[in-house]
C-alpha cells in the first residue's frame, strides 16, 4: 500500500500516527528491532521518502528520541512541544531545557548518523489546543464533544494570560498576541524541521476544545474571513518569520551545533528562577543572529554582545511592538550596547554591514 502511494500517486512521505504501536510484538511487549519499521527504513523506494513517526501510542510506549530508526525515521519531538510551552509561559527551571530544544535536541537525536532535521519540532498539532487557545485557556472546554468533558488531554501546559477564554481586556489581548509571536519565533529559529498547524497563522480558535475532531463546524473549518482581517498584523508576522528562516542558513544546519556555532550569553544555568535566555548563532560570513527570550513578567535590560567586525546590529524582531514594527526585514539600526526586553517578549537582531 505504501509503495503504491509513492509509485502511482507520487506521495513524497508519510507520518505514522501512534507509531510506537508498530514497535510491539504480538504479546504487546516492545521490540528492539521491529520488523515493519526496519523494512520501511531499508526499502529501496520508501527509504527515499519522508518517514515520520509519532513516537508514542495509547499504551504508554513513549519513544521520543529512541524510536527505532536506522538513521532514516524522523520523529515528532514531543519534548520540544512541552519544554517550549513551559518556558514561554514562564515556568521556572526551564531555561536549560529550552536552550536544548532550540539547539536541535542533541540529547535525543545526536546518535549514530541522525541529524537535527530528524527532530520535527512543533508547538501545536492537530490534537490539542490551537495556538490561540494555548494562550487563552488554562483548561480544556470539551462539553460540546458529548463525553462529559472526559475526552482530550489534561496536560496542555497552557496559560490564559489572566482570563479564561474570550475577553475585551486590551492588556490581556496584547499579551496573548505577544505570546503567540514568541512561540512562533521560537519554533522558526530552532534547529530541526519546523511544523505548524493550519489556522495558527491567523489565530484560529476552537474556544478551548482540545479534541474537536468530530465537529464539521466552524470549530474546524478554515476561516478565510479571519485570515483576511488579520493579514496585515498577525498573519504578516507569521509569514515574514517563516520566510526569514528559509533565507538564513544559521537556522537549518545539517549538523548539530558546536561551540563555534553558538554563544550562550548565560553564566548561571542553575538559577531556577531565571526565565530569560539570550544567545548568538554564528554564521561563517559574519551574518550572526542574536536572540533573546524574556519569559518574565518584568523588563530585562540585557547587554548586547559586540557584532562581528565591520558589522552593526539591526533589529529585525521585537514581539512587544505592534505591526509592522514587530518585524522589519531590512532591520532597524541604532541598537546600542544594551536592550530593554519587554515582559513576555522576544527579540532578534541581525549583524549587517
Amino acid at each position: 500500500m505504501l509503495l503504491c502511494r509513492v509509485v502511482e500517486y507520487h506521495v513524497d512521505g508519510f507520518r505514522f500516527d501512534l507509531a510506537s504501536v508498530l514497535c510491539r510484538g504480538t504479546d504487546g511487549a516492545p521490540l528492539n528491532a521491529p520488523p515493519l519499521i526496519k523494512a520501511i527504513a531499508k526499502d529501496a523506494i520508501l527509504s527515499r521518502c519522508k518517514i515520520i513517526a509519532e513516537p508514542w501510542d495509547c499504551g504508554g510506549l513513549y519513544l521520543v528520541g529512541s524510536f527505532p530508526n536506522w538513521d532514516r525515521w524522523a520523529e515528532w519531538n514531543g519534548k520540544f512541544r512541552d519544554d517550549v510551552r513551559k518556558f514561554i509561559k514562564g515556568d521556572c527551571g526551564m531555561k536549560g531545557s529550552f536552550a536544548t530544544r532550540v539547539a536541535g535536541s542533541a540529547d535525543l537525536y545526536k546518535v549514530n548518523k541522525r541529524k537535527p532535521y530528524h527532530s520535527v519540532n512543533f508547538v501545536i498539532a492537530h490534537d490539542g489546543f490551537m495556538l490561540y487557545d494555548l494562550v487563552s485557556y488554562n483548561f480544556k472546554h470539551n462539553d460540546a464533544n458529548g463525553e462529559g468533558g472526559n475526552d482530550g488531554c489534561n496536560d496542555n501546559f497552557s496559560w490564559n494570560c489572566g482570563f479564561e477564554g474570550e475577553t475585551n481586556d486590551s492588556s490581556i489581548k496584547a499579551l496573548r498576541s505577544r505570546q503567540m509571536k514568541n512561540f512562533h519565533l521560537a519554533l522558526m529559529i530552532s534547529q530541526g524541521t519546523p511544523m505548524m498547524l493550519m489556522g495558527d497563522e491567523y489565530a484560529h480558535t476552537r474556544y478551548g476544545n482540545n479534541n474537536s475532531y468530530g465537529h464539521d463546524t466552524a470549530l474546524n473549518h478554515f476561516q478565510w474571513g479571519l485570515l483576511e482581517a488579520r493579514r496585515s498584523n498577525h498573519f504578516r508576522f507569521f509569514q515574514k518569520v517563516i520566510k526569514f528562516r528559509r533565507t538564513r542558513r544559521v537556522f537549518s544546519r545539517e549538523t548539530f551545533l558546536s561551540k563555534n556555532d553558538v554563544t550562550w550569553h548565560e553564566d548561571n544555568w542553575n538559577n531556577h528562577d531565571s526565565n530569560f535566555l539570550a544567545f548568538t548563532l554564528h554564521d561563517s560570513s559574519g551574518e550572526d543572529i542574536y536572540l533573546a527570550f524574556n519569559a518574565h513578567a518584568f523588563f530585562v535590560k540585557v547587554s548586547v554582545p559586540p557584532p562581528p567586525a565591520k558589522r552593526r546590529w539591526f533589529r529585525v524582531v521585537d514581539t512587544n511592538l505592534e505591526s509592522p514594527d514587530d518585524f522589519v526585514i531590512e532591520g532597524v539600526p541604532g541598537t546600542g550596547k544594551t536592550y530593554n526586553v519587554a515582559p513576555y517578549s522576544s527579540i532578534l537582531l541581525e549583524a549587517k554591514t
